[in-house]
């Protein structure tokens, strides 16, 4: 798994770290990667194939009739 080292860090943010942890009760570590997760994979972004789905739910749906090709692909030749 990744490690991430944070140079000059002011105290006082450290600080603030290590209460905020404390107050969700959670550890430095785990306070510092929950930050991170929500700021980088927030829970309110558009999810683009839930979106998608419901525009197409909102017209009525669209039944399609679509058969998987079975055909088996080729070799690749790169010469």
């Amino acid at each position: 798994m990744p490690a991430v080292t944070i140079r000059n860090l002011p105290e006082e943010t450290h600080l603030a770290l290590k209460a905020r942890a404390a107050a969700h009760g959670r550890s430095t570590e785990a306070e510092i990667r929950e930050i991170l997760e929500n700021a980088v994979r927030p829970q309110e972004r558009i999810k683009l194939g839930s979106e998608l789905a419901a525009i197409g739910r909102a017209f009525g749906g669209v039944d399609l009739d679509i058969e998987r090709d079975t055909t088996p692909a080729g070799t690749v030749s790169f010469e």
